[in-house]
């Protein structure tokens, strides 16, 4: 079980970012993340989810006229962003990455498969944010884009579709807004 510490840091403490350090992130850090991310559950072991870490003056600025006003300064100013994603196409890796041979037939020319890829991918996104907290990196998960504008930059032949956007770094703890509340397991939660 995680200590207290380690609690803290994922989940009691870790909190969504907007202001940034002048430190720059280790590429290092954020394949380290990813190989951690990919080890959480998805579906069939679909794996779906697809980053782009844009981290260049010329890939920020790629990004740029896709960001809302609200959400331009703040990933302008992050030393990463991931761009978190699914690939449409995601059951053609299934024959190497599940044990059912047959398991590409679950998903191929099939209504459900998007919804499989946007559901894992998103839940692979999520993965990926434990794992950079875990790794003392903050994170400022957003929407606030024009999807439309980031594919066409970053993702041209249509089989892979942004879904949400992470700035990475190391975030100005000062200038964080107080915690917003949460449910209560009451409020949530059932057990039936």
């Amino acid at each position: 079980m995680l200590d207290d510490t380690a609690l803290d840091l994922i989940w009691r403490e870790g909190r969504t970012h907007s202001y940034w350090q002048d430190r720059p992130v280790d590429p290092a850090l954020l394949r380290q993340a990813y190989e951690l991310a990919r080890m959480g559950p998805t579906s069939a072991n679909c794996q779906p989810m697809r980053v782009v870490f844009v981290m260049s003056a010329a890939a920020k600025e790629l990004l740029k006229p896709a960001l809302s006003s609200g959400n331009r300064d703040k990933t302008m100013k992050a030393p990463a962003t991931a761009i978190v994603a699914y690939d449409t196409r995601f059951f053609d890796e299934l024959p190497r990455l599940f044990h059912d041979p047959g398991a590409r037939d679950w998903f191929a020319g099939k209504p459900h498969a998007r919804d499989t890829a946007l559901r894992n991918g998103s839940l692979q996104g999520a993965y990926l944010i434990l794992a950079l907290r875990a790794l003392g990196l903050d994170c400022g998960p957003m929407s606030g884009f024009d999807n439309a504008k980031v594919d066409a930059a970053f993702f041209p032949d249509g089989r892979v579709q942004s879904n949400f956007l992470i700035n990475i770094g190391h975030g100005e703890t000062a200038r964080l807004h107080p915690r917003n509340p949460r449910l209560a397991f009451e409020e949530a939660c059932r057990i039936a």
